[in-house]
């Protein structure tokens, strides 16, 4: 079927070219109310993303994502391998908690809070306002031959751009191996941990590659998040939208002419004057309706607004509203989908609360020594062999552990061990321990035996595991 005329637009992309090649863009700079506001929030979120690494938290890591080493700190709250199903949780709760905010109003995350485009515009751009100018100083700077000025003004601001890029790296770095590892690394001297080197410099050259030439193709090819506006969006939602019934009147939009009455003519309030294209950090006109180029960075309002103002017009042909609102002026209000969503939401929430608080310090396990049957000893003495180990969750040493059997008469000795040992802060105490009972205690070739981890002669923690015995015949 034929693409209609006024939606061919959809068929390509806004920084490609008829003939495939790459249509570089170079947005206006942009100022106004909103830009103010997403300066703020983009200050406050830059602070956060790079001081997060290196807060502590009753000893923990404010964020990490040890990858590695399976090792995750959300919030301060540590999560080892065997606390998986809370990192799970956790995660949900995010993708829910995303998933809601689109639906509502739509991707405004992309705009607001995404690293990418927080550290694309308020970082990088505005260096690169600072050394190349604005849109139309960019423009002829791009066009001029290779002479000393451009030389100067593109080798000035890569070598900017590359120190920030190491910078992000190493931040990136914090986060994946921990602060104190990082600096630990830097006091060592790069050559001593090479490893860790080429690891830093491979973050780099990603970093400076996304910023200093893929840049906006990230929101546009490589992020699935702009496709899912298509499944997650509604009428309903609230996006940066053009108002096309006041822009665009009877008869369409016109070149602005002092003293003309446009209203008598047909016209609609838009000019047609290109700002709102031009301002666009994507290179979109966003009165072609939702696209899913469009990161609602709401440059586009902020320029309108301004262009309205010059013409003695009203604010916000361009604006965040719903489809709803700007065909039937209908209010935003929460749906059965949005309830549905909040609902999820706060299951999660109140579920990763309530194991949060009931997650133990220390995380016990007891497993028979593979491959190994039990011995039968005298005086009716049946012996299995187990293997233990021990996860210390906390930032403190406990001291003085030592575990007994709780759910048998018998002994417990461990193997090449003090019967009392401390399990190191934020690590792992594994042996290998005997536990010896009396046939006549047994009921069948598997039995199911209690441990108890002891601190100070408290119990701290128990555990469970099979102990096996001779079938019985009756």
């Amino acid at each position: 079927m034929k693409t209609p005329e006024n939606e061919i637009f959809r068929d390509s992309i806004s920084t490609v070219t008829e003939e495939g090649k790459r249509a570089w863009v170079f947005p206006k700079k942009p100022s106004g109310a909103f830009y103010n506001y997403r300066k703020w929030v983009s200050y406050g979120l830059l602070a956060f993303f790079i001081f997060s690494p290196f807060i502590k938290i009753n000893g923990n890591q404010f964020l990490m994502f040890n990858v590695l080493e399976r090792r995750f700190n959300i919030f301060g709250f540590p999560f080892w391998p065997q606390d998986f199903h809370l990192f799970v949780i956790s995660m949900l709760i995010g993708v829910v908690f995303i998933t809601l905010f689109t639906v509502a109003f739509g991707r405004i995350f992309c705009g607001w809070i995404c690293p990418q485009t927080i550290f694309m515009e308020m970082v990088f751009r505005r260096i690169e306002y600072w050394i190349e100018g604005d849109r139309g100083k960019q423009i002829r700077l791009a066009k001029q031959p290779w002479n000393a000025e451009k030389i100067r003004k593109k080798g000035f601001k890569f070598f900017i751009f590359a120190l920030i890029s190491f910078l992000i790296a190493n931040v990136f770095l914090a986060y994946l191996i921990g602060s104190d590892k990082l600096f630990e690394y830097i006091a060592d001297g790069p050559l001593s941990h090479i490893s860790n080197l080429v690891s830093l410099l491979i973050f780099t050259a990603v970093f400076y590659f996304i910023f200093a030439w893929f840049r906006e193709q990230v929101c546009i090819i490589a992020c699935p998040y702009g496709r899912l506006q298509g499944v997650l969006l509604d009428n309903k939602s609230i996006v940066v939208a053009y108002d096309h019934k006041r822009g665009e009147g009877d008869s369409g939009r016109k070149k602005f002419r002092k003293n003309e009455d446009r209203k008598a003519l047909g016209h609609g309030d838009c000019i047609d004057c290109f700002q709102c294209v031009n301002v666009c950090p994507t290179g979109i006109d966003i009165r072609n309706g939702t696209q899913l180029e469009c990161v609602n960075c709401t440059a586009c309002i902020d320029e309108c607004d301004h262009i309205m103002e010059s013409i003695n017009l009203p604010k916000g042909l361009i604006r965040y509203a719903s489809e709803d609102n700007i065909e039937k002026k209908a209010p935003f209000k929460l749906t059965a989908r949005l309830k549905g969503y909040i609902a999820v939401l706060t299951i999660l929430t109140g579920l990763l609360i309530g194991m949060l608080f009931l997650r133990n310090d220390v995380e016990a396990t007891v497993l028979r020594l593979p491959g190994q049957l039990y011995e039968h000893k005298e005086n009716n003495i049946i012996s299995n062999v187990f293997t233990y180990k021990l996860v210390n969750k906390t930032t403190k040493d406990i001291t003085n552990v030592s575990l007994k059997l709780l759910s048998h008469k018998g002994s417990l000795k461990l193997v090449a061990t003090k019967d009392n040992f401390i399990v190191p802060k934020q690590g792992i105490a594994k042996g290998t321990l005997f536990i010896e009972i009396n046939n006549a205690a047994l009921s069948g070739d598997r039995n199911k035996i209690k441990i108890g981890v002891y601190e100070n002669n408290e119990l701290i923690e128990t555990t469970s595991a099979n102990f096996l015995g001779p079938r019985s015949y009756k």
